[in-house]
């Protein structure tokens, strides 16, 4: 199973949402699919409407930056970055 990690600002958004996450999925988008079933709402969180990621979210896959079509493996790790900004 792929390995989701998760920023720790999206965490307390959803009940028992841990920061590292398995999931079986061949792409970046059915792996936030099946975290969508678990949490809903988890994919609003990260997509506008395309659906496309949000400007401020960067995913990685394998260190590697990824797109929602990027594929997965059982032995992948996928994170999820969510840009900070401030002034």
């Amino acid at each position: 199973m792929a390995s989701v990690h998760l920023p720790s600002t999206l965490t307390p958004l959803f009940v028992d949402l841990p920061r590292r996450v398995e999931v079986e999925a061949s792409t970046v988008d059915e792996a936030f699919a099946r975290l969508e079933e678990r949490w809903p709402g988890f994919r609003d969180r990260l997509l506008e409407t395309g659906p496309a990621l949000r400007p401020h979210i960067h995913v990685y896959v394998d260190r590697e930056r990824a797109q929602l079509d990027t594929a997965v493996d059982e032995r992948s790790r996928v994170d999820v970055i969510a840009a900070i900004s401030g002034g």
